[in-house]
């Protein structure tokens, strides 16, 4: 009976300890128009193209990760596109107030009408990051909408861990 309480306790706080290491991140940012672009036409089909661009963000609502907030960031995307459908892959790289930086693998789909893509829902996950950003995991998920000036509004929700403190070591 006691080495079932004893391990009924001990999950609970293997279970505790899981729970706090992961911790929600929502933000919101606004796009501008990518510069560069890059286009090649494929010439599989009429209209599909593959692009590769750099889309710049400034964090309307800021991510904020242990006290340190994102203020600006970007997106370097190579999109597929036909006259339906989009699909982009790419990497976003966010500059925080420390300075530090996080790498987010990106991707999303979206469906292209009469030459415009709709609004996109998309995933991402941390691929790590600078100085106390190395390591960085998490995953989430986020929303693009495009604005009639060419801007795109995006909202952002998920979760990350920071990589666990290396012990130093006496010689």
């Amino acid at each position: 009976m006691k080495g079932q309480i004893l391990f009924a306790g001990c999950f609970v706080l293997v279970m505790a300890a899981n729970t706090s290491a992961q911790t929600k991140i929502t933000g919101s940012l606004t796009c501008n128009k990518p510069e560069p672009v890059y286009s090649i036409e494929v010439g599989d089909r009429p209209g599909h193209t593959m692009v590769l661009e750099k889309v710049p963000c400034s964090y309307t609502k800021p991510m904020e990760i242990n006290g340190d907030k994102a203020k600006d960031g970007a997106s370097i995307v190579s999109i597929d596109l036909t006259s339906t459908r989009m699909v982009s892959t790419g990497t976003h790289v966010a500059t925080m107030e420390s300075g530090d930086q996080t790498f987010a693998a990106i991707r999303d789909t979206s469906t292209v009408k009469d030459g415009k893509p709709a609004d996109t829902n998309g995933t991402w996950s941390y691929t790590g990051g600078t100085g106390k950003y190395r390591g960085l995991k998490g995953k989430g998920t986020y929303k693009a909408s495009r604005n009639e000036d060419g801007t795109i509004a995006v909202e952002v929700e998920g979760e990350y861990q920071l990589a666990a403190a290396k012990a130093s070591t006496k010689k």
